[in-house]
């Protein structure tokens, strides 16, 4: 693991949400981002948050999700003021070491299509977009 990055706990918890409000990251407090949600997600084997550090201030987060078939890495942010200096791409890194190890070959990420500077920062990791594809979800609530 980089210098700079560490693993997250349910003990950052706080700090994590404040970042993605900070980088304008919609999360959903009453649903999958809920503290008890995050803790059962924490203690999953395929599922691993980083937390970029400069100092002992968290700066940027990214979550990397193994399925058993394919890696996902998801909810990379990074705190505005510290944008353009790689900590995205130092995240991405690290999220694909964690999913490689689990055996994952191919990598994914869902981007938003107005959130401009993740595709940025995902082409620039070597990740290219894949336009054909369409998501289908099916949500219990908003919140999920």
């Amino acid at each position: 693991m980089a210098a700079n990055t560490k693993k997250l706990s349910i003990n950052d918890y706080n700090t994590i949400i404040r970042l993605w409000a900070d980088a304008g990251l919609k999360h959903k407090p009453k649903g999958r981002d809920s503290r008890e949600s995050m803790k059962k997600e924490m203690q999953l084997d395929g599922v691993c948050y980083f937390g970029y550090y400069e100092n002992d201030a968290l700066i940027g987060v990214g979550l990397a999700n193994y399925d058993g078939r394919r890696g996902w890495i998801n909810r990379i942010a990074v705190h505005p003021d510290y944008r353009g200096r790689g900590i995205g791409g130092a995240l991405i890194s690290e999220c694909e070491k964690f999913l490689k190890s689990k055996g994952a070959v191919v990598l994914s990420a869902l981007i938003e299509d107005i959130n401009e500077p993740s595709m940025t920062c995902f082409e620039k990791a070597g990740f290219s977009c894949e336009k054909e594809w369409l998501y289908f979800c099916k949500r219990e609530s908003s919140d999920a």
